[in-house]
């Protein structure tokens, strides 16, 4: 009895750890680095609304694609999809996304009873979470699954990266090496660095 309850802890623990390494049963398809270049839209932007499983963002910045308009929906988590949780996106907070247009609508996508729970309307954007499709935005830096990160690592030990550097990267002028010396420099050093230029000001 007691070594069938154990197996069971064991299986429950076990279970969760994969909940918690996976979102989603789906093949990991890379850091942003490798991800943003299959996407059909790459932006930066704040959340502005959040309504049912999807979200308004409102974009400040194209890094790529062919978007005219300055906000768009992004649908999230809903049934199976493997999309993330559209808590994690409250309204306020700022994202760099790479983001796939809706093109078609699938069967049992559309609910008339729940019409903010759904798989999205053609022409929206989705939001995979099979890869570091997402990064979070402060103060002009960008951090998460950026480059040569762990696999389903969200919040990798990293050095915030400068969304210009993210931009170029995307626009192809600089490389995966250039995201991944910046990702890795030390924050101590980046710390003297500014109170080193922040006393030179001082004394100017």
């Amino acid at each position: 009895m007691i070594r069938h309850l154990l197996r069971c802890l064991l299986g429950l623990a076990l279970a969760g750890a994969n909940t918690a390494r996976a979102e989603c049963d789906c093949l990991w398809q890379g850091s942003f680095s490798e991800v943003q270049e299959r996407a059909d839209l790459v932006v930066s932007g704040t959340v502005s609304a959040n309504r049912g499983n999807a979200i308004d963002l409102s974009i400040e910045r194209l890094l790529r694609g062919p978007e005219h308009f300055s906000d768009i929906r992004i649908w999230l988590k809903s049934a199976n999809y493997c999309r993330p949780d559209a808590a994690l996106f409250p309204i306020g907070s700022q994202w760099v996304m790479a983001l796939d247009r809706i093109e078609e609508n699938v069967p049992g996508g559309f609910n008339p009873n729940t019409p903010n729970v759904s798989y999205g309307r053609i022409g929206d954007y989705s939001l995979s979470s099979c890869g570091g499709y997402w990064l979070s935005l402060s103060g002009g830096r960008v951090s998460g699954n950026l480059v040569q990160a762990p696999r389903w690592a969200r919040e990798p030990r990293m050095t915030p990266v400068l969304l210009d550097l993210v931009a170029d990267y995307v626009d192809g002028t600089v490389d995966a090496e250039a995201l991944l010396r910046a990702s890795r420099r030390d924050p101590a050093l980046r710390q003297m660095m500014l109170d080193t230029r922040a006393f030179v000001r001082e004394q100017e």
